[in-house]
């Protein structure tokens, strides 16, 4: 009977801690970079967002006259200053830029329990304030919530980036918090995605990437570390694959990881070729 006792008591305290750590993931610390545009006419501003608070954004027009609007990202943790290396480049191809940062992010407002829908709301606030056709630009849970608001409208997006995506969401959570410290991954990962799971009523794989792919008809650039450990490059091999055919073209930078691909010196010609010869070519 003891025993009976202890098992249960043991599965009681695990489904507990499993619980408040699917709460501490949610609540991962915030890293903000520091990095503000040095070109073009900076406009620097609050727009509204989904829940009646606000996102921090940064509107950056070029010096002649503006070839479309390009907005950027940021992944988890960080902030609209970690996408200004990346605007720069499409800012000096004569393209407005818009960086924002995500809601619990930055100087946005707080929110309690962000994920990659929460950042595909976040960018439709910013559509909707551009209020005309734009390119997208995602790196990692932007990425994801890139695809999602691309999904969601489709007539609205000219091109697709996708820096550091996955294919699948649950497969792709189990690499992170692997990658993060494989004890927790291993005993505990599989509990929180189950929480997960649950708080999002089964609706994790619902957006992932490579589900909402197969219907977004229109050129994508997917850039990916070599050495990401996050989410390893065959996840974004599959998540090329799942675009209908020939729409999806890879980037791939020697020996970078997660968050550093744009720091390969093939980069800034990887995208400007991707720009030229698919700019208003759908």
């Amino acid at each position: 009977m003891w025993l009976i006792y202890i098992i249960l008591g043991g599965c009681v305290l695990y489904l507990l801690l499993s619980l408040y750590l699917t709460y501490l993931v949610h609540q991962i610390p915030r890293i903000p970079v520091h990095e503000s545009p040095d070109w073009g006419k900076v406009t620097d501003t609050k727009i509204p967002s989904k829940d009646g608070g606000s996102l921090e954004v940064w509107k950056v027009e070029p010096e002649g006259e503006s070839r479309g609007t390009v907005i950027l990202t940021h992944g988890w943790s960080r902030n609209r200053d970690r996408m200004v290396g990346r605007a720069r480049i499409l800012g000096k191809m004569g393209f407005t830029t818009v960086m924002h940062s995500a809601r619990d992010h930055g100087g946005s407002s707080p929110h309690r329990f962000m994920n990659a829908f929460r950042f595909s709301e976040d960018i439709e606030s910013v559509m909707n304030w551009v209020n005309g056709p734009v390119i997208l630009y995602g790196h990692s849970a932007g990425a994801a919530g890139a695809v999602i608001a691309a999904h969601r409208n489709r007539e609205r997006i000219e091109l697709l980036f996708l820096e550091g995506c996955y294919d699948q969401t649950r497969r792709a959570l189990l690499s992170l918090y692997r990658s993060y410290n494989r004890f927790f991954g291993i005993v505990f990962a599989p509990m929180v995605i189950l929480w997960m799971e649950i708080f999002y009523r089964a609706g994790l794989n619902s957006v992932s990437p490579a589900r909402l792919a197969r219907d977004l008809d229109l050129p994508v650039l997917i850039i990916h570390g070599e050495e990401d450990r996050s989410f390893p490059l065959p996840y974004a091999r599959a998540l090329r694959d799942a675009f209908p055919a020939g729409r999806a073209e890879f980037f791939v930078a020697r020996g970078a990881d997660h968050s550093s691909a744009s720091l390969d010196r093939n980069y800034p010609e990887a995208i400007k070729s991707f720009v030229e010869r698919h700019h208003n070519k759908k």
